[in-house]
């Protein structure tokens, strides 16, 4: 079995693409998440939804699993891997057990509304089973706002039952700091919840949450690993702004184009279809933005 290693701050990265081309580039992939990770944070989630993983295909998915696999500490990476086809799921978390990632995150099956628990199950089972002999720890990914689908207290505590609290590791709530997510952390001791929000980690140092995974985290590392190791409430407060003024234009174009400016490479910026980059103009006013909270202003 994966030990469970991840804690404090981890960043959700964009994926960047091959220069005019609408497919991933998994050198500058690779590139952007150690620099993330040099920057203060202290894990990643990798092909999530900032990473647009539904862009994707499976093969695509896969070989940036590879490459990260090859130049990446997996033990601080958390993989997405949720599809609407329970194949595409199983395909993708069985190859993230294989190559060795902390953990596997999945979204619900999307697409279909009202799923209830025992639909859940039907769709998890095969998923969990195929990893049998390469137990990666299993996150769920709850975004009802984007999936439809929400993951209930009903539904955590019959998965763990059916498959036991070793496999079914924690959560990412895409939501917040919700009543929810707050009653999930609650239930168990050793059920990991991750709000997307770096505003919980007061909640997280006390010992509520397991820290967050957020995807303005990655634009934002050292004033949110300064709130996460010393408590640093002025720092708080700064990557909280910085959230805000990422997320006004669309947190992932947003995050895009920071990272872009940040480290230095201009593909970073570009996102897949449907999504659209920011036009210049509105990268320069975000940049704009994004000094002037740091300088304090």
């Amino acid at each position: 079995m994966t030990s469970r290693p991840l804690r404090g701050v981890i960043a959700a990265v964009p994926t960047p693409l091959r220069p005019g081309m609408l497919q991933p580039d998994p050198e500058r992939f690779t590139k952007l998440c150690r620099q993330v990770l040099d920057a203060g944070c202290d894990g990643l989630n990798l092909c999530g939804t900032t990473g647009e993983a539904a862009s994707f295909s499976v093969e695509q998915r896969m070989a940036l699993m590879s490459a990260a696999a090859a130049r990446l500490p997996l033990d601080r990476c958390i993989v997405g891997t949720g599809a609407a086809s329970v194949a595409d799921a199983l395909a993708l978390t069985r190859r993230a057990a294989d190559l060795g990632f902390a953990g596997a995150l999945l979204l619900p099956p999307f697409y279909y509304p009202g799923i209830d628990v025992a639909g859940l199950l039907r769709f998890f089972a095969p998923i969990v089973e195929a990893t049998a002999a390469t137990p990666i720890p299993l996150y769920l990914y709850n975004v009802p706002a984007d999936s439809k689908v929400a993951y209930t207290r009903e539904f955590v505590t019959a998965l763990r039952e059916r498959f036991g609290p070793e496999r079914i590791a924690g959560l990412k709530d895409a939501s917040g700091v919700t009543p929810s997510a707050i009653e999930l952390a609650q239930a168990w001791p050793d059920f990991d919840v991750f709000p997307s929000d770096e505003a919980c980690l007061p909640d997280a140092r006390a010992g509520r949450f397991a820290g967050c995974i957020s995807a303005s985290a990655a634009v934002s590392a050292p004033y949110c690993r300064k709130a996460w190791i010393d408590g640093d409430a002025a720092a708080l407060d700064t990557a909280n702004r910085l959230r805000a003024v990422v997320s006004r234009r669309g947190l992932i174009a947003g995050v895009r184009a920071v990272c872009a400016e940040l480290f230095g490479d201009a593909s970073y910026a570009e996102p897949m279809p449907p999504l659209l980059p920011l036009p210049p103009q509105e990268r320069q006013a975000l940049m704009a933005e994004y000094r002037a909270v740091q300088a304090g202003r």
